[in-house]
């Protein structure tokens, strides 16, 4: 590749700050460099929050470097304190543990662990401190550490001058463990690089301080932007909850639609983040939106290289296939896994109890899930055939036939009827 790692994450806009720069592109250059970033367990899936860091490992693996994914099972315990309001709840032993398996096999999938001398490895660094005594911890690691300088630390600083939080000494030590991993890993595997978000740039650095103190070897550190929306929102984020990338948290169809609706401010940097393209692909996809009239490309192009890398092509083409179906209104297409990924999160859905709602107009039963303000809405659509129910529209004639309208057997796969009213609003009723 004509050019440098360094110099298409820089035109990517993916770093934030590192050390010692021309020295880390010099080493760059040498040969391949083994290198780690650390994904703590602090919830059964890791969100999209992640994949900048997940994917830049990818890219380096591309230029003919090692990379080592850090699985936290011993700092998961601890709780890194950067930039929280707060002190993180700590959980168990067998929590984190079940944590840490379920995140191997996520950051498995972004990096290959069959390319000969390059192949990714997972760590886990539970492994290198779980018998370490702590006089041990406090004469040969504590010694090289000074309060004044990890008080001093941004992350560390600012919740220290936050009126009645502070830190506890627990999640003070959190920069000694990680800068152990660097120490350890350097030792190990000869890993000369750690990676991280801005937030860590403090716990980074003090890993490339301790490993030149125990190892006596030069290290280095690289931080990525933290991703931030043009409107000031928080990225990752949506009225029903954070994106995940386990499929069972965020389905596939969420996913893409989360994409699908970046705005037009963010979807060209996204495009450099998120996405392989490269940055001429992407400048030329700003211009053809730019000259073009209605709604841009970006957002699909963007939706659908993410989806691809997260759920593969499967999880692309059922997403696809989902929207295309509520779009178009023909839903004789989708598939009982489509409606599956529906109930979970694609739509607004409820259960229904036909039974117990069989002697209610129709126009309450919409009502009530929250389809219209009110029953007069709903009456309104019927009157006008504008109440669809898997495919089938229905009339006025229909109100009082809750019943028949919702029976069993005209249930998809024995258990769905999707509701459509009007042009845009649906609703997915699951049998009781």
């Amino acid at each position: 590749m004509s050019e440098t790692l360094l110099e298409d994450l820089k035109a990517r806009g993916l770093v934030a700050q590192m050390t010692s720069e021309d020295e880390l592109e010099k080493h760059l250059s040498e040969g391949s460099v083994t290198l780690y970033c650390g994904f703590d367990p602090t919830a059964d899936s890791l969100h999209i929050g992640s994949l900048v860091p997940l994917l830049t490992l990818k890219r380096f693996q591309a230029y003919g470097h090692k990379p080592l994914a850090l699985v936290g099972g011993a700092t998961g315990l601890i709780g890194d304190p950067s930039f929280k309001a707060q002190e993180r709840k700590l959980n168990n032993d067998s929590t984190v543990a079940n944590w840490v398996g379920k995140i191997r096999t996520q950051v498995s999938a972004f990096i290959d662990f069959d390319s000969g001398d390059n192949s990714a490895e997972v760590v886990n660094n539970l492994d290198w401190t779980k018998n370490l005594d702590i006089l041990t911890f406090l004469r040969d690691i504590g010694k090289h550490f000074s309060v004044n300088q990890m008080i001093a630390k941004e992350s560390v600083k600012q919740r220290i001058d936050r009126e009645g939080e502070g830190i506890s000494f627990t999640e003070f030590t959190y920069m000694i463990l990680q800068s152990y991993d660097f120490q350890q890993l350097n030792q190990s595997h000869g890993c000369s690089l750690q990676i991280g978000g801005s937030d860590q740039w403090g716990n980074i650095t003090g890993g490339t301080e301790l490993t030149r103190r125990m190892n006596g070897n030069q290290v280095f550190g690289l931080t990525l932007p933290l991703i931030t929306k043009s409107d000031g929102t928080k990225f990752g984020k949506t009225e029903s909850g954070t994106i995940w990338l386990d499929s069972s948290k965020t389905s596939p169809y969420a996913f893409y639609q989360f994409w699908l609706q970046t705005a037009d401010a963010d979807v060209y940097r996204f495009l450099r983040y998120f996405t392989f393209l490269s940055v001429s692909q992407i400048e030329q996809i700003e211009k053809e939106d730019e000259a073009r009239q209605g709604r841009p490309d970006g957002q699909r192009v963007l939706a659908e290289e993410v989806t691809r890398l997260v759920h593969g092509e499967e999880g692309l083409v059922a997403a696809k296939r989902i929207t295309e179906a509520l779009f178009s209104g023909d839903t004789s297409t989708l598939s009982e896994q489509d409606y599956a990924q529906l109930a979970q999160d694609g739509l607004p859905s409820s259960v229904l109890d036909v039974a117990a709602v069989s002697d209610q107009p129709v126009t309450a039963i919409l009502a009530d899930a929250g389809m219209a303000p009110s029953g007069k809405q709903v009456k309104d659509a019927l009157q006008r055939n504008a109440v669809v129910v898997n495919g089938i529209a229905h009339g006025m004639e229909d109100n009082m036939n809750a019943a028949g309208m919702f029976s069993a057997e005209k249930a998809l796969f024995g258990k769905y009827f999707l509701v459509k009213l009007g042009k845009k609003k649906h609703h997915l009723f699951e049998l009781a």
